[in-house]
């Protein structure tokens, strides 16, 4: 077996000390480096810099700052989401990573995602925020200002108000969407919330009877910190759907002043007429009453006219 001191010798040839010294030079002259040093300067030496240098390389070769990167998934790093940064470690350079720009951006985003629970919306709702919607209508703008006004308030006190908004008004004028909107301006002060399209989740308890996760999942919608009911009024209504689906929800968020928020294609009058028939064509006035109450006690209505955006694309 060759001895390692003539293995040294073998080795380490006048070309390889050569390259090394080109590229400790290389090493020592990225600005990152070099500000790392000066910060650094009493507790590094020449000897500290040798013996670090691969550590140095390696600080060197990455990205900073996402400047190399066009992307989080395109990340150039050994690290995807993650940046070089130099650290002295008993006499030794070392790297350790930390979270880059991108990264953050990306944590942020999840964790404003995470405080919406979205029941059957779509995802372009779920996308929406205030500042991309159109404001040539006045109507928008009242819509949109009273959204902002529920914001403030908050903002002003740390309380949610206890009244939510009644968002009506005809078919693709963008009420799902501002109410999507609105969950993210939520989102972003960290206030969860639950959007439900009403018609789907109401097809969706019907079958919650049989698998028994009926009450479970009724009070998950009817305790969240923010209420978001879309499309209030297109479900074809049954007495129990309308009383112990829909009542039961508005009667503990009445009682416990939580914050809920509907849109409908009715104003209140002509959705007070669609609650009074049920699906087999009965009549019962006093019952829709009753729900009205709760969803008045609940919201302050706001009219959304306009173009149907959704024949415009």
């Amino acid at each position: 077996m060759e001895r390692i001191n003539e293995t040294l010798k073998r080795v380490i040839t006048p070309e390889f000390t050569s390259r090394l010294d080109e590229l400790q030079q290389e090493v020592l002259e990225d600005p990152g480096i070099q500000g790392f040093i000066e910060e650094n300067s009493e507790d590094i030496s020449k000897q500290v810099i040798s013996r670090s240098l691969s550590k140095l390389y390696e600080y060197k070769s990455q990205s900073h700052d996402c400047k190399e990167c066009p992307s989080l998934e395109q990340c150039a790093n050994f690290m995807k989401g993650y940046e070089p940064k130099l650290v002295l470690d008993r006499n030794l350079i070392d790297v350790e990573y930390v979270r880059c720009k991108r990264g953050v951006i990306e944590d942020e985003r999840k964790k404003v995602t995470s405080m919406i629970d979205s029941i059957h919306m779509p995802k372009e709702v779920m996308e929406a925020s205030l500042s991309s919607l159109d404001l040539q209508d006045d109507s928008r703008v009242v819509a949109v200002r009273a959204a902002k006004d529920f914001l403030n308030e908050w903002e002003r006190t740390n309380v949610l108000p206890a009244k939510g908004l009644y968002i009506y008004g005809k078919f693709g004028v963008g009420k799902s969407y501002l109410l999507g909107a609105l969950a993210n301006e939520l989102a972003a002060r960290h206030i969860h919330s639950v959007v439900v399209y009403v018609p789907e989740f109401l097809r969706e308890m019907k079958q919650a009877i049989q698998d028994q996760s009926l009450p479970e999942k009724v009070e998950f919608v009817k305790k969240a910190p923010v209420l978001m009911l879309d499309d209030i009024g297109a479900e074809t209504m049954s007495s129990w759907t309308r009383d112990e689906i829909i009542g039961t929800i508005l009667h503990y968020r009445m009682s416990e002043q939580l914050p809920t928020f509907m849109s409908s294609n009715f104003n209140y009058d002509e959705l007070q007429h669609h609650l009074s028939y049920t699906q087999r064509g009965e009549k019962e006035v006093v019952k829709a009453g009753r729900i009205m109450e709760r969803i008045k006690a609940l919201t302050n209505p706001v009219a959304l006219r306009g173009k149907n955006w959704r024949e415009l694309k």
